[in-house]
């Protein structure tokens, strides 16, 4: 088994699962049906391909950042009637970081990596409005349990969060802390009690009929190192549409 770690960072994120009709809210952190269908569209798959082999996948997030919820109001109109829709509320996480990870069977996880290295479909981060600041890989797919490795893994918070980390601490009187405490989500364990269930099990992307289940969760903590003067690595270059061929102009 392998587990492959994606940094989910961006200006804004929502990862819903009880979104309905005019109120479309997010979860506090990135969602299984929202990690999958960004795989998914990553490997090309239609919305009514099937979803058993990455709905079957381990998932895990660590809370790095855990970002600020901001509430916007969002107008449409019918394309063909222009009809004002109902005006709705989205909600939004703004700069927010999460690393989450998915495990299951080596061959896998290995062509989900190569497909975040050029995916078919743009990766966005729960909506379409919300791509991702970063590539969303951090490294090729290890070996290991899948909390081992959210464990392990370095702190993805941005360089203004570690400081204000710092900070925060010298305003308390007390010394910069060389650990941080970051929270972990993970997938409650066979035979036992979930600590609670969320429905964002995919089991359908088809317009005509999308289709969530129950998923058990618990939560965990775990304390990261920070090194003296450690720093959020600098960004590489990165641009998700680089690779789009441009459309040419009508001639009507």
């Amino acid at each position: 088994m392998s587990v492959l770690l994606l940094r989910l960072a961006g200006p804004l994120q929502s990862w819903g699962s009880a979104a309905r009709f005019t109120r479309r809210t997010t979860e506090n952190a990135p969602t299984k049906s929202g990690v999958v269908g960004l795989l998914a569209a990553a490997q090309g798959r239609r919305r009514d391909a099937d979803l058993s082999d990455l709905a079957a996948l381990e998932f895990g997030v660590r809370v790095d950042q855990p970002g600020t919820r901001l509430r916007d109001f969002h107008t449409a109109h019918h394309s063909d009637t222009l009809k004002a829709m109902p005006l709705s509320e989205r909600f939004y996480l703004a700069d927010a970081v999460f690393v989450a990870a998915v495990s299951g069977e080596d061959r896998l996880v290995q062509r989900l990596y190569e497909a975040l290295l050029e995916p078919v479909f743009l990766p966005y981060l729960g909506r379409r409005s919300c791509p991702p600041s970063r590539p969303v890989t951090i490294a090729e797919p290890r070996d290991v349990g899948l909390e081992q490795a959210l464990r392990e893994a370095r702190w993805e918070a941005s360089d203004w969060y570690r400081k204000k980390h710092k900070t925060d601490a010298r305003r308390r009187g007390r010394p910069v802390p060389g650990m941080v405490r970051l929270n972990l989500l993970l997938e409650s364990l066979p035979g036992t009690v979930p600590e609670m269930t969320l429905r964002d099990l995919p089991v359908s992307f088809d317009l005509r009929h999308r289709r969530y289940g129950l998923r058990g969760l618990r939560g965990a903590e775990v304390r990261v190192p920070v090194a003296a003067g450690d720093t959020a690595l600098p960004p590489p270059p990165h641009e998700p549409t680089a690779l789009l061929a441009p459309v040419a102009p009508r001639s009507d």
